[in-house]
């Protein structure tokens, strides 16, 4: 079971802010990638395309961080850790969401042959200025 999210936390996560997701290579050095972030109750959902880096890193090694920078003053984040799990978003519920969150439109249909993927992440641990 997660941890409960202080309101500072979801002020962040509700807002229009952009997140940065860090995952681990199969090295083990890290890989970060720019996202557009939900907050289903205490949980973060974003979602990308099967066969990413970040999508191969998690299947590996769901163990991912998430910072959310406020997009008004960038001294207030929070680092958000936890595990990862992936289901498929073939009805793009999770995209359509984030889309219109952060372009105010339905997310683009996949290219034929690609699948897109919901992550949700159930948070252990909050760091930072709004944890």
């Amino acid at each position: 079971m997660g941890i409960t999210l202080s309101d500072a936390t979801i002020a962040l996560l509700d807002g229009k802010n952009y997140a940065v997701l860090a995952t681990l290579n199969a090295d083990g050095s890290p890989q970060t990638s720019a996202m557009w972030v939900l907050r289903d109750g205490d949980d973060l959902l974003f979602s990308t395309l099967e066969g990413r880096l970040k999508h191969r890193n998690m299947l590996r090694d769901p163990r991912v961080s998430v910072t959310v920078l406020d997009f008004a003053d960038g001294e207030n984040y929070v680092e958000l850790r936890g595990r990862a799990t992936i289901t498929h978003d073939d009805d793009l519920r999770v995209g359509h969401r984030l889309s219109w969150k952060y372009d105010g439109k339905d997310h683009d249909e996949p290219a034929p042959g690609q699948v897109r993927v919901a992550v949700r992440v159930e948070i252990d641990k909050a760091t930072g200025y709004a944890a």
